[in-house]
């Protein structure tokens, strides 16, 4: 039976996974060390799991990923990040990404947290 996603946002989840697996089947050497070391990177330490995915927000939406943004949106959200500190986040990246960065938050960031939140319900 395959899954259904409800939105947009759990599409661009979904599709992620989906390509990570073919990639890891064709690729598994090079995945579970790339896997090694983004879960290295993300462990708790001086930063928080938290700060850890605000600041990968950042560098998403600064590098117009969007499977990134929505990613990070979601790691933001299951840190515990509330929309301020997401939108903060947004802000300093805007400082530095001009409106190419904005215009990804006003939308897409906007959308995944209105569209993860509905999840949760």
């Amino acid at each position: 039976m395959e899954y259904e996603a409800r939105n947009s946002t759990e599409a661009a989840l979904l599709e992620y996974k989906a390509g990570l697996g073919v990639f890891t089947k064709k690729m598994p050497k090079l995945a579970e060390q790339y896997n090694a070391f983004t879960e290295e990177c993300f462990r708790e330490g001086a930063l928080s799991q938290k700060q850890k995915q605000l600041i990968a927000l950042g560098i998403s939406i600064f590098s117009q990923d969007e499977y990134c943004i929505i990613y990070h949106t979601k790691g933001c959200l299951d840190q515990g990040c509330s929309e301020e500190e997401i939108l903060e986040t947004v802000g300093v990246t805007a400082a530095f990404g001009g409106g190419a960065a904005m215009s990804q938050a006003v939308t897409l960031v906007q959308e995944s947290i209105s569209e993860l939140n509905q999840l949760k319900q």
